[in-house]
């Protein structure tokens, strides 16, 4: 227990640029007490001692804000930045090096006992005020964003933002210039936030788009042909898409310039 006290007090410089020497970290950050009282409690707990447990956990949440299940099992070098309001539920796992943010909750979906709360791989990250909900798995070196509710499981490697909570994917797709110009017109980036990271909203209007384009280039291949062999095609205006009204049917809270290597928990 006393080596992953260390390492929990340790890691916090590989995550934390604030943090200037050891006895800093031990004396001033509640989420590093609040897991060093968690090693006690869980201590406590798996020698039978859960009503002692439980009063210690209390007397933690009392003084740090976060409060941790005596039975969730935690792995090394975990680190709570910032701390206030994270609650950690009974049958949680997490990891090793793994990171929360304030507000998280690793929370349960059911009364009924057994595996009830998630379980966290090596490496996660979990920005804050996301919920995290239900025995589902989130896999190695997944990232939750912030205020993400996820309530299935993660893949390893994925990024997961939104209510409810979706994996985003980098963006393969070579954007052309009908995309660029139509994006400008709308007045978003074509096929998403950035390159890397696409806007679920702005990839399925530009999905649509990719449908339109298609059927005016083939109708106008189509009025080609026709026109070769003598018929007569009646020449009708197609109305033009009104950009306002597309706009303001988009939703106002969409993350428009969330950049792909932004921290999950800022």
């Amino acid at each position: 227990m006393w080596r992953h006290i260390k390492e929990d007090v340790l890691c916090v410089f590989d995550r934390d640029p604030a943090a200037r020497n050891a006895f800093e970290v031990l004396t001033t950050y509640p989420g590093v007490h609040a897991v060093i009282a968690h090693r006690l409690s869980h201590w406590l707990w798996r020698h039978g001692a859960k009503w002692l447990a439980r009063v210690n956990s209390t007397l933690a949440r009392w003084l740090t804000g976060v409060e941790i299940h005596p039975g969730a099992r935690i792995g090394r070098r975990f680190f709570i930045d910032h701390g206030m309001g994270v609650v950690i539920g009974e049958t949680a796992e997490i990891g090793d090096d793994c990171t929360l943010y304030h507000g998280v909750t690793l929370g349960g979906t059911s009364w009924e006992r057994g595996k009830r709360h998630p379980t966290l791989g090596d490496n996660v990250i979990v920005g804050a005020g996301a919920k995290v909900l239900g025995p589902l798995y989130i896999g190695n070196d997944a990232r939750v964003g912030s205020n993400a509710v996820v309530v299935k499981d993660v893949p390893e490697g994925t990024t997961v933002v939104g209510i409810p909570g979706r994996v985003v994917k980098k963006s393969t797709v070579e954007l052309s210039p009908q995309h660029v110009a139509m994006a400008e017109k709308l007045g978003f980036d074509a096929y998403g936030l950035t390159k890397d990271t696409p806007d679920p909203v702005a990839h399925a209007i530009n999905c649509i788009l990719d449908h339109v384009h298609g059927m005016d280039a083939k109708m106008d291949k189509i009025c080609g042909a026709i026109k070769e062999l003598g018929g007569e095609i009646q020449d009708i205006p197609i109305p033009a898409l009104d950009a306002d009204e597309i706009k303001e049917a988009l939703p106002d809270d969409r993350p428009l310039d969330r950049p792909e290597g932004e921290r999950a928990g800022q």
